[in-house]
């Protein structure tokens, strides 16, 4: 089954394979330098979109066209080549002149995933029984698109993680004069309105057991739209 419709994936391909050099049909590091075929990026493009859509492993969703090694080797190939980075930047900035990002609205948080296969970033998780997790602190715009992330182990605190995060803003270009940034609980403290006074933004921080501001102001919003649309949706059958 396709991880995503055709009219999106090709042009997704197409932005990729003009990003990628050319390589040799036939994989350099045999020791003949010959006979094995180097398995084709479109093929390993395809694989890496299954294992970003439907989450699985790459042990799962190879078969005998690709194995999960090559799967491995590519990405991190690719990676080297600033390929994902290149590919991130590109679709931002074609959404912002599309559309238009929020940046006079954003909003920072925590997320701890699984990491079963470790890695630098990873640690103990406080969720998993001190099993290794991942702290992903992101950031999106007012209408929720991810602008950038970092990584770190699952033992660390959101609060620590607020000054990497909101650094990224400076690869997004203009920004406005004003800048407001909505976090949970989790970032009231001293510190947090430090980083936040030091950048020349302004905080919106929910209070321990209450909803983050911006939680508390759309929620009523979302229910009404649900509640208009439902009753819509009755008046037609």
């Amino acid at each position: 089954m396709p991880a995503l419709p055709s009219w999106l994936i090709e042009p997704l391909w197409d932005q990729s394979a003009a990003l990628l050099p050319p390589r040799p049909q036939f994989d350099p590091a045999h020791p003949m330098g010959c006979h094995r075929r180097r398995i084709s990026d479109r093929i390993v493009f395809d694989k890496l979109l299954q294992v970003l859509r439907f989450g699985c492993s790459y042990e799962a969703i190879a078969d005998s066209t690709c194995s999960a090694t090559t799967i491995r080797n590519r990405r991190d190939e690719w990676m080297e080549l600033g390929l994902f980075v290149r590919l991130k930047q590109i679709a931002l900035d074609a959404y912002d002149r599309v559309v238009g990002l929020v940046l006079d609205q954003i909003a920072v948080d925590g997320a701890i995933t699984k990491a079963p296969g470790g890695g630098e970033a990873a640690g103990r998780s406080p969720v998993d029984r001190g099993k290794r997790g991942m702290k992903r602190s992101g950031m999106s715009d007012g209408y929720g698109i991810p602008l950038g992330r970092i990584l770190a182990g699952a033992n660390r605190h959101d609060s620590p993680l607020l000054a990497p995060t909101l650094d990224l803003l400076d690869g997004l270009g203009l920004l406005p004069d004003a800048i407001t940034v909505h976090l949970d609980a989790g970032y009231d403290s001293a510190a947090s309105r430090t980083v936040l006074r030091e950048r020349g933004l302004h905080g919106r921080i929910a209070r321990k057991g209450s909803r983050a501001p911006v939680q508390a102001e759309l929620l009523p919003a979302a229910r009404t739209l649900l509640r208009t649309t439902h009753q819509r949706h009755r008046s037609l059958l």
